[in-house]
């Protein structure tokens, strides 16, 4: 019997590279099934996930069947794929996983020789499959990484959301937030709509001059939060939530035409996002959150008292060696009563098309920590690292932060 989480596993060892030339193949050879539905296409540094999955609740509530493509997943690769707020049943993601591998195998023939369609590829391309199976209306896609690059540029989409602009994959995108925002940019479709997020100037400026060569429209969903107050009414906490869902709504609103607030509300009050200030332990209370940049953590640490509730919070903290571990525990150590450095599971890694790739190691993250007065232990193995702040939460009344990585999230539940 195929099995979609262990086909998708075995493809981490052909590596991964960017570039649309195997997307679109497999695409075709699928006969395009991401032209069956209408789609926002959604890029960003920080918020793509919280705000693909706002717009399809809102859009949802109002009627329309909607689902949406994520990425990364937490614990299963059946998690990027939701319709109708929930998560496809296994035996839909298997077959079309089961398709899309089918496809990909037609499609390598007439590739170089050493050259096959990734795993992000298949994955990306089953899932549009999926939605299509599905009969959704609309499907809200969340780019990988960057946009032009990215195999969810194979979409024909309505609608294009920039969340956010900052430094991260930097070996890929560009050093500066303009050379990352250009690459993001470059999936905006001619005579669509873009929905901007909280940008620097200079991006915003970069955004217009884009949309205008592309004779597109620009929303500017900023800060600024609606006449109906549906942000009090969100479900998922986090001021930065709150953001987002502004972002999401205008997205939304380009989409549909129009809004009921009362179907808004509706939608906000729902919303819970998995792995953003995600509660998932007790006793004592353990809170998952995904954060791996620096922006990311700045936005964690303003929102933590909302769920920490005044009490002491020990953080499990662990980076990937690509990523800024000095600014994100800067940003993270002022909320902290202390802290536990970790690495990353080396099988979580390999499983998501990663293999090779290294994880800070705890002494460094230790060390970083004590520059900025944060006091810390160390535990390279996970799962043991995780008793270890759990323990030191019981011993303070407090509450333990899982952060740094979405490689930590299936340890986050295993105390």
């Amino acid at each position: 019997m195929f099995e979609a989480e262990a086909h998708l596993d075995s493809l981490a060892a052909i590596g991964w590279s960017m570039g649309l030339e195997r997307i679109e193949a497999l695409c075709q050879e699928l006969g395009r099934p991401q032209d069956r539905f209408e789609s926002i296409h959604v890029v960003g540094t920080n918020g793509k996930s919280s705000v693909t999955r706002m717009i399809a609740a809102i859009t949802e509530a109002h009627g329309v069947r909607s689902g949406c493509s994520l990425s990364p997943h937490l614990e299963r690769w059946s998690e990027r794929v939701v319709i109708a707020g929930d998560e496809i049943p296994p035996e839909r993601f298997n077959a079309a996983v089961e398709q899309a591998a089918g496809a990909a195998g037609k499609v390598e023939r007439d590739l170089a020789e050493q050259e096959f369609v990734t795993q992000y590829e298949l994955a990306t391309a089953a899932s549009f499959v999926a939605l299509a199976e599905a009969g959704v209306e609309l499907a809200v896609v969340e780019a990988g990484l960057g946009g032009r690059l990215d195999a969810t540029n194979s979409l024909n989409s309505a609608a294009t959301v920039l969340t956010s602009v900052g430094i991260d994959h930097t070996e890929f995108l560009g050093e500066t937030e303009l050379e990352i925002a250009a690459e993001k940019l470059a999936v905006l479709r001619p005579g669509t709509t873009l929905i901007l997020g909280e940008v620097s100037a200079e991006v915003g400026e970069l955004a217009d001059r884009t949309a205008a060569e592309r004779g597109c429209r620009v929303i500017e969903a900023g800060s600024a939060h609606g006449a109906d107050g549906a942000e009090r009414r969100l479900a998922a906490p986090g001021e930065f939530q709150r953001r987002n869902f502004t972002v999401a709504r205008a997205a939304a609103q380009a989409f549909l035409g129009g809004l009921e607030p009362e179907r808004v509300g509706k939608a906000a009050a729902a919303i819970l996002i998995p792995g953003r200030l995600e509660v998932v332990g007790e006793d004592p209370t353990v809170v998952l959150d995904v954060a791996h940049n620096r922006a990311g953590a700045a936005a964690l640490a303003r929102s933590l008292p909302e769920v920490s509730g005044g009490r002491p919070v020990i953080a499990l903290l662990g980076v990937m060696s690509d990523k800024d571990a000095p600014g994100i525990i800067a940003e993270l150590a002022p909320g902290l009563e202390r802290a536990v450095f970790t690495e990353l599971p080396e099988a979580s890694l390999a499983a998501r098309g990663r293999p090779g790739a290294a994880s800070w190691p705890a002494g460094e993250l230790s060390g970083l920590a004590a520059r900025v007065g944060l006091a810390g232990e160390q535990q390279a193995e996970p799962v043991a690292a995780l008793e270890l702040a759990r323990r030191r939460a019981r011993e303070s009344g407090g509450v333990v932060l899982v952060a740094g990585s979405h490689y930590l999230a299936p340890v986050a539940g295993a105390g």
